[in-house]
């Protein structure tokens, strides 16, 4: 028999074959929340930063006003 004839049944079967497609449907799901998280979080830096920033500015009028000076 020749190997062309051997292969269109197996990729046939290959083709119907469902096993495994869940956890390729979960790694892309897991794909897609790591990405979406890793937006958030590059995004969100100028916002923690201003916070940040805004905090220790009046932490420090605080403290001065607190020792006297």
């Amino acid at each position: 028999m020749a190997p062309e004839a051997e292969m269109v049944p197996w990729l046939h079967s290959f083709w119907l074959d469902e096993q495994g497609q869940d956890l390729i449907e979960y790694s892309l799901v897991v794909t897609f929340i790591v990405i979406a998280c890793a937006a958030l979080v590059y995004s969100g830096t100028p916002i923690v930063n201003g916070i940040w920033l805004k905090v220790n500015t009046q932490l420090i009028a605080a403290n001065a006003n607190a020792s006297g000076n």
